[in-house]
């Protein structure tokens, strides 16, 4: 049975009783390749779903929705979440003082900043290098045939893209894949002794090669409409600037945030592409349907499954009471299977509107970075698809087994 597809023989029965064991911390090892009846079981008989460490795992697209669109009830802090997991370690510096896990005005001010550089206008005049970068790396693939759709492929184009926006060279980009993997795997619900370490050994170099990055570039400036690196130092029209921790801990989020979620946009959709053939065959045919086709990848197979608040007042979800301080976990792969927001949920539509999915948030926190990372989907699948039509899995593909980012570390494929 492909992922796309659920098990509708499971009885009601069935449905409460993986409702019933569900925790994040202790995932059984199918979960990991089909998260999705776990999610339609926990809709539809737990949707306000206790977990054992107290919080709450939601997985109705209204509830997220709500969540998301009220950043008073519901906190992006993750001081006191993080404080237990990571104690005072390079891991915890890092991630309570990124973008993403903050609330205003450490979030408004760094969101504006980056904002600033990832306009319209400058998304636009990315895309003649993006599209030469895309042409590289097929005309590469083409002389082996024989490839590996994340490390040939999906992969290299979000290093290379991000690279640039924060004047990274190129020769000095190898190490910011392994970083970012270790970084962001230490964000799973559960970590080991081995994933604690390794993502504190990454946070310290990467913070290490930052500093030399950041004084080359305060001695030699580039255009802060195109250079995020130089608009970050420099600061805002008002004069406000960012500290030098917040200013190294951020550039950190932008290469990890960029890289992860479009390597793992790729990458889906690709191995989404042979598993519903018809799909394929009809974007082949009408590659104008690609825009709408990136938006119902983004739903179908979200990069990012997994979101948190903390609760800051008494509130009720579901008619479930919350304290302050409860956690909540975002089902953000669950909310865009919702059948009550999404027709067939389960079936891969590449001409699916309207389709408000939660890939990337939504409110304040929907991700700064969304244009861009549909630009480059947009570009890599359909110069794919144009180059090489017919091109088939070799073998299946291999699934980092991670909750919270969903994607793969390896897509054999035979370009045919």
């Amino acid at each position: 049975m492909a992922v796309g597809h659920i098990d509708h023989d499971m009885s009601r029965d069935d449905m409460a009783a993986l409702a019933d064991g569900f925790d994040l911390r202790t995932l059984p090892a199918d979960f990991y390749d089909n998260p999705f009846r776990y999610y339609d079981a926990l809709r539809t008989t737990a949707p306000v779903k206790r977990l054992p460490d107290g919080g709450y795992f939601l997985s109705r697209y209204a509830d997220c929705l709500a969540v998301y669109k009220d950043p008073i009830t519901f906190s992006s802090d993750k001081k006191a979440e993080f404080k237990p997991k990571y104690g005072d370690s390079p891991l915890y510096e890092h991630h309570t003082t990124s973008l993403v896990f903050n609330d205003p005005p450490l979030h408004t001010r760094v969101r504006r900043l980056i904002a600033g550089a990832l306009t319209p206008r400058a998304i636009a005049a990315m895309e003649p290098d993006l599209i030469a970068l895309v042409d590289r790396l097929l005309d590469a693939m083409a002389e082996r045939r024989s490839v590996d759709l994340i490390e040939d492929f999906a992969a290299a184009i979000p290093v290379e893209v991000i690279g640039n926006l924060l004047g990274v060279p190129h020769a000095e980009r190898d190490p910011l894949r392994g970083w970012s993997l270790a970084i962001l795997g230490a964000l799973e619900p559960k970590i080991t002794t081995a994933q604690f370490d390794a993502g504190n050994q990454a946070v310290t170099d990467f913070l290490a090669y930052l500093e030399i990055l950041v004084s080359d570039r305060r001695n030699k400036p580039r255009d802060p409409e195109k250079d995020v690196l130089t608009r970050l130092i420099q600061g805002d029209e008002t004069g406000e600037k960012l500290s030098e921790t917040e200013l190294l801990q951020n550039c950190i989020f932008i290469l990890n945030a960029g890289h992860e979620t479009t390597t793992n946009l790729i990458g889906n959709s690709l191995v989404s592409l042979c598993e519903w053939p018809d799909e394929r065959r009809r974007l082949i045919e009408e590659p104008a349907l690609m825009g709408t086709a990136v938006e119902e990848f983004l739903r179908f197979e979200s990069s990012n499954q997994l979101g948190n608040r903390s609760v800051t007042r008494p509130v009720e979800i579901g008619g479930i009471e919350m304290a302050p301080g409860t956690l909540i976990h975002i089902g953000i792969g669950a909310a865009n299977r919702d059948p009550d927001e999404f027709g067939e949920p389960h079936r891969l539509d590449i001409a699916r509107t309207p389709n408000r999915h939660l890939a990337f948030g939504s409110g304040v926190h929907r991700c700064v970075g969304l244009p861009l990372a549909r630009i480059e989907g947009q570009i890599a699948i359909s110069r794919f698809l144009a180059r090489f039509p017919d091109y088939q899995l070799t073998a299946p593909a291999v699934r980092s087994q991670r909750a919270r980012f969903r994607g793969h570390t390896a897509i054999p494929a035979q370009l045919a």
